[in-house]
């Protein structure tokens, strides 16, 4: 039996990583053989990429380096996690996958997307999500929440906000572009609201 893929994607604060650990204690609790994995990261080598990808000493990285990176640790995930779960029939989650190189690294940094594409179908050997999750804020819910947060902000989390419209902008183009695949949803709401409607959406791809 083969298994079951489901990305989530958005801009930094839009509450995605909240969202996908929601549904996996949900998939769980119905006792769903589900695995909850991040981007990059997720395996030993993928999580020693992020910290090179991430770390705010990094400063002045090039764009097709920062891609490359993304691509090398998503590469590894897929290869040693992600395609072993799927063939066991396991529900595989996944916190940002290679839509997100389409949107910071194509949309954000203006890398050419055909690049981008191609560098994606080879790093996952083919493998497309059954379903993509896109929490979307507006810019100005972005804003806001990225003020009142306290923690250290990464390397990405440091770019200026023209960049973050530009990853949105993206985002919602390439989720028009794939809406079978995609859900959109409006994550500027509380938390259990947004909740309800991911909640929602997955029952009904599971039905399917």
């Amino acid at each position: 039996m083969e298994g079951i893929l489901i990305t989530f994607e958005g801009i930094d604060y839009s509450g995605k990583t909240t969202q996908a650990k929601k549904l996996f204690n949900y998939l769980k609790r119905k006792g769903h053989k589900a695995i909850l994995l991040r981007e990059p990261g997720g395996e030993k080598v993928s999580e020693n990429v992020r910290q090179v990808l991430l770390s705010s000493g990094n400063t002045g990285m090039d764009p097709l380096t920062e891609l490359l990176l993304y691509e090398a640790a998503r590469a590894q995930l897929v290869s040693k996690v992600i395609l072993p779960a799927l063939r066991q029939g396991k529900l595989v989650i996944c916190d940002r996958f290679y839509d997100s190189s389409l949107a910071y690294q194509g949309y954000g940094r203006g890398l050419d997307i055909k690049m981008i594409d191609y560098l994606n179908e080879v790093s996952v050997s083919g493998l497309k999500p059954d379903l993509t999750i896109l929490i979307d804020i507006p810019i100005d819910v972005f804003s806001s929440r990225m003020r009142q947060n306290n923690k250290k902000k990464d390397r990405i989390e440091k770019e200026k906000i023209d960049f973050y419209k530009r990853v949105r902008d993206g985002y919602l183009k390439i989720a028009r572009k794939e809406k079978k695949r995609f859900k959109v949803i409006d994550g500027s709401g509380e938390i259990e609201v947004v909740w309800d409607e991911v909640k929602n959406t997955v029952d009904y791809f599971l039905r399917g």
